[in-house]
C-alpha cells in the first residue's frame, strides 16, 4: 500500500522508524526489533540510511525483510549523497522486486569526517532533484523530509517554505518533520505552510528524550532547539538514566497526546530501535492495539 493511501484511512496513522544496525553488528538484532514492532500494528516502518549513504545495502536488505518476512509496509530512505543515477535505480529496482511500495527521499549528510563536502559533485544535488527522478520512471509513494524550525542550511526559513512547496509540487505524498520538542513550533509551521497551499499529510516526527548527552549531540547536529520545560528536565536528570527515561517517555506521551488532540495527520515515532520505549509510549497515549 502507498503512503498516500495510508493516510487516507480513519483513525490514527502510527509508523515507525528503525537504524540498520553498524556493519559489525549482526543484522539479525534489527530483524528482532522488528518482530517485536510488529506486534504494535504501525501502518509502515521506515529505515533510515547512514551518513553519505554508507548503509544502503542492509537499508534495501531490511525494507524487503519487513515487507516479505514480517508481512509490513516498508519506507526505504534514499539519499542523494554517494549515490550516481545508475546506483538510485537499481536501489529503487531491487525495492519493487520485493514489494516496497514507499521511500523517503532525502539529500542526505556528508560522509563521516568529511564536514566540507561538495554537494554539487553528485547526480541529484537536492532532494527534489531526487524526487523528479522517481516520479519520471518509477511507481512509487514519495515522502521527502519538512523542517518546522527550518534546514540549518537554508539561511532564510522563508526559502526553506519555498523549498518545502516545490518538493511537494514535485510529486510528493507525504511530508514528515525532524524532530521537534515545542508542539507550538510545529503548529505555527502547520499554519505557515497550509496557507501557502501545501495539502498534503504533514506528519509530526516524534523522538523521545530518553538519553540527556544523546540527545543533546542530535540536537546539536539537526538544529533543532530544546524548549525550556525539557532543559530543564535533562538537567535535572543528566546523571540518572532511569529518571531520565522516565520523565522522557511522559514527555513524549504529553507531546503526542496534544498533536493528536489537534488533529495531527499521523505520528512517525523514532523509538532508537527499542520495541519496548514505543510500547511504553503508546501505552501512555492509550492506543495498544488488540493482542
Amino acid at each position: 500500500m502507498k503512503l498516500a493511501e495510508m493516510y487516507k484511512k480513519r483513525g490514527l496513522t502510527l509508523s515507525f522508524e528503525i537504524f540498520p544496525p553498524k556493519p559489525e553488528t549482526p543484522i539479525q538484532t534489527v530483524f528482532d526489533t522488528i518482530e517485536q514492532l510488529r506486534d504494535l500494528h504501525p501502518s509502515f516502518i521506515s529505515v533510515t540510511y547512514g551518513a553519505g549513504g554508507s548503509q544502503k545495502g542492509r537499508t534495501v536488505e531490511i525494507a524487503s525483510k519487513i515487507k516479505q518476512a514480517f508481512g509490513l509496509e516498508a519506507m526505504a530512505h534514499l539519499t542523494c549523497v554517494g549515490h550516481t543515477m545508475t546506483d538510485i535505480n537499481q536501489l529503487l529496482a531491487e525495492l519493487k522486486t520485493a514489494g516496497v511500495e514507499n521511500v523517503l527521499a532525502l539529500r542526505g549528510d556528508p560522509p563521516q569526517g568529511q564536514p566540507d563536502f561538495d554537494f554539487n559533485r553528485g547526480e541529484f544535488r537536492y532532494a527534489i532533484d531526487l524526487i523528479r527522478h522517481i516520479r519520471r520512471s518509477n511507481n512509487f509513494g514519495v515522502a521527502a523530509a519538512a523542517y518546522p524550525e527550518g534546514h540549518r542550511a537554508c539561511p532564510r526559513i522563508s526559502t526553506d517554505w519555498k523549498n518545502l512547496q516545490a518538493k511537494v509540487d514535485a510529486g510528493v505524498d507525504v511530508l514528515i518533520t525532524q524532530l521537534f520538542y515545542d508542539n507550538r513550533v510545529f503548529y505555527q509551521f502547520l499554519e505557515t505552510v497550509r496557507a501557502m497551499g501545501i495539502r498534503c499529510p504533514i506528519v509530526p516526527g516524534i523522538m523521545p528524550v530518553c538519553n540527556a548527552k544523546q540527545i543533546k549531540r542530535i540536537l546539536t547536529l539537526c538544529g533543532a532547539s530544546m524548549p525550556a520545560e525539557l532543559l530543564l528536565i535533562v538537567e535535572k536528570y543528566n546523571d540518572s538514566p532511569d529518571d531520565m527515561r522516565k520523565a522522557g517517555v511522559e514527555y513524549a506521551v504529553r507531546q503526542i497526546q496534544d498533536l493528536i488532540a489537534n488533529g495531527a495527520d499521523g505520528i512517525h515515532l523514532e523509538p532508537m530501535n527499542k520495541p519496548d520505549l514505543a510500547r511504553e509510549i503508546l501505552a501512555g497515549i492509550g492506543y495498544l492495539p488488540a493482542k
